[in-house]
């Protein structure tokens, strides 16, 4: 029997991090996974094709819509998806050898097969067939999630579909129809809709993007309609009807009102579930949550001696980063150092573009219990650089507490706003104040110094020129 001091089980971005770092302080590491190659969702299914996609499709928007003018003409544009959907996969391809690398410099054993965990620091792998019994003085939970399904529509995978085949159609599809307005959906639905896809979003909410505040989702729901985008909001789908070529979709709007829409793709982009199915054996009694994840404590310890869970099956947001913070976290706790994570200062982004990014808390959260705030916000349309770069879409704003001015939250709308928010991140994780954030020096010009002046306009001292 093979014996470890630590075995992970799921391979992506929570697991291979954790295994890594285990691999770092000196425990001899395993790591499971079914796939052929390590990265989970996030490398392979998820985070990295679709914003491969995202680029890839935004040079063709930018040629149809924006080139002209900065004096550039293209005639008879064209789009070679085959080749599109090449460079996706030569990009997965190269991240996942990397990891690959990774292990074997790091001495981690890479195995491939399905792990369950039998016993207190017992595994079994089972693979082609056959199965191996492992143990080890730790074991990580690290399955992550898969998307998740309405009870009244039967997904076929082929004109019915989830993110996962979304990321890789063959052709792009007349008419596509994306039930859910959330992250996946909208970076998806933008992707075809560049593409040329008429494409149409339908969200029970009342209003897309939901976790983040209404001025900011607001300003990004104009700015998919301008580009094509269709919404129904405070819709809910009742029912799917394969037909000849495409779907049938039925669904009651504001009101009460029946709508019928058609489509030859429907997209089900609801979110996505905690995946941890037969990870642990039944008569272990693995505690669950009343909302479905694993249980654990502050150190990530479940109920299971020896047995702990981390990404995307514990409470939090289902976010790769996130996850990479846990994966570290957790393997340093078991090996006696300080892990930690601060959950109030994980970021969230929607990579459209615009792109909308945000860290801590919302005014709508902060009105909901009760917590005063101060606002400041600078529109991008006020920056030279947005303006030279020709994106003054969106704004940057800024809360504080209106007593000691530390800063609590920050959301940005605008073009690069990923690459943005991680300064507001950095006060927020040192507990620093707006004051500090506007205080400090940014290059000019820059898209950054709107999020600089965000900060100063909490105190009403922001520089900006009148946009016309």
């Amino acid at each position: 029997m093979a014996s470890f001091d630590l075995i992970v089980l799921g391979g992506g971005p929570a697991g291979y991090t954790g295994a890594i770092r285990a691999a770092q302080l000196g425990l001899n590491t395993a790591i499971i996974d079914k796939r052929e190659v390590l990265g989970g969702t996030c490398l392979n299914i998820g985070c990295i094709p679709s914003k491969a996609l995202l680029s890839s499709s935004e040079h063709v928007h930018f040629a149809h819509r924006q080139a002209a003018r900065h004096g550039l003409k293209f005639e008879n544009i064209t789009v070679d998806l085959n080749q599109m959907m090449k460079r996706k996969q030569e990009v997965v391809r190269q991240l996942t050898q990397g990891l690959e690398f990774l292990m074997k410099k790091n001495k981690i054993a890479r195995l491939v097969g399905v792990g369950q965990v039998v016993g207190p620091g017992k595994v079994v792998l089972r693979r082609n067939g056959h199965q191996e019994e492992l143990e080890a003085k730790h074991v990580i939970l690290a399955t992550g999630s898969v998307p998740a399904k309405l009870p009244n529509i039967t997904i076929d995978r082929q004109v019915v579909v989830t993110s996962d085949e979304a990321l890789s159609f063959d052709k792009v599809p007349e008419d596509l129809l994306v039930i859910g307005a959330g992250a996946i959906g909208l970076e998806l639905g933008s992707v075809w809709s560049r593409l040329g896809s008429n494409v149409t979003m339908v969200e029970f909410l009342p209003r897309i993007a939901a976790t983040f505040d209404p001025d900011v989702t607001q300003t990004l729901q104009n700015a998919l309609e301008a580009d094509g985008l269709k919404f129904h909001l405070d819709t809910t789908v009742t029912a799917v009807t394969s037909q000849k070529n495409g779907a049938r979709v039925e669904a009651i709007g504001k009101d009460e009102q029946k709508l019928e829409f058609t489509a030859e793709k429907i997209l089900v982009a609801v979110g996505r579930k905690p995946f941890f199915d037969d990870a642990v054996a039944k008569d272990l009694g693995l505690k669950v949550t009343a909302g479905g994840r694993v249980a654990t404590d502050s150190f990530y310890r479940t109920n299971v001696p020896g047995l702990y869970a981390i990404g995307d099956i514990i409470d939090g947001p289902m976010l790769a980063h996130k996850g990479e913070d846990e994966g570290v976290a957790c393997v340093e706790r078991i090996a006696g150092k300080a892990g930690h994570v601060n959950y109030d200062a994980i970021p969230n982004v929607v990579y459209t573009n615009p792109e909308v990014a945000g860290v801590g808390l919302t005014e709508e959260l902060a009105k909901k219990n009760g917590i005063a705030v101060k606002a400041g916000k600078f529109p991008f349309l006020a920056n030279g650089r947005a303006l030279a770069n020709d994106q003054s879409q969106g704004f940057a704003k800024i809360l504080a507490d209106p007593k000691t001015d530390k800063l609590l939250g920050a959301q940005i709308i605008g073009f690069g706003a990923s690459e943005l928010i991680p300064e507001a991140v950095t006060v927020l994780e040192f507990g620093g104040s707006a004051e500090d954030l506007g205080r400090t020096i940014h290059a000019h010009p820059t898209m950054s110094e709107a999020v600089k002046e965000a900060a100063l306009a909490v105190h009403n001292l922001a520089f900006s020129i009148p946009p016309r």
